[in-house]
């Protein structure tokens, strides 16, 4: 990717970084008192739902609520995850433009977008392996089934506390 005004060839992540925070997005979250706090407040609220949405589902996959058939609760969670990703990736996206050359150089935030990555790659290979089958689990899911779930709470757990660590770090 070239960066506007950057001389030909690759630029580095600190170049790209520091051009992000150059843009009028980025220079909008800085210079308004009240943007920055509102965009924050949107994306944990938006992170709280996406995340309570799979915690309550992996929970499920745990053996909690067994009385609830495990693809009609995923019917019912599944839209409000994708639709607060729809919340959290802008919202994301505007802070780190705010931040961009210190967080760029952050390894809690570096932490943070592997983890969610990685949390990702946990929800596709769930997906497309164990959760085929569910109509055919009978009391518990299978140990696969099982094993994801507990690490996808354990993934999103490391990501909140990230998030968190970044306000000290």
């Amino acid at each position: 990717m070239l960066v506007p005004g950057h001389p030909a060839g690759a630029p580095n992540a600190a170049d790209w970084a520091n051009w992000l925070a150059a843009t009028p997005p980025a220079l909008a979250m800085r210079a308004n008192a009240w943007l920055y706090p509102a965009v924050e407040i949107a994306h944990i609220a938006g992170f709280a739902v996406l995340v309570g949405a799979v915690a309550m589902f992996d929970l499920r996959v745990l053996g909690l609520g067994r009385e609830l058939p495990v693809r009609a609760l995923a019917r019912h969670l599944l839209p409000w995850s994708a639709g607060s990703t729809l919340l959290v990736l802008p919202t994301g996206l505007l802070l780190f433009a705010a931040e961009a050359p210190d967080l760029a150089a952050n390894r809690v935030f570096l932490l943070k977008l592997v983890l969610i990555a990685v949390a990702g790659l946990n929800a596709l290979a769930f997906h497309g392996g164990p959760y085929r089958a569910a109509d055919r689990w009978q009391e518990r899911a299978p140990p696969r089934a099982r094993a994801h779930a507990v690490l996808s709470l354990l993934l999103w757990l490391a990501v909140i506390a990230c998030g968190r660590l970044l306000a000290y770090v």
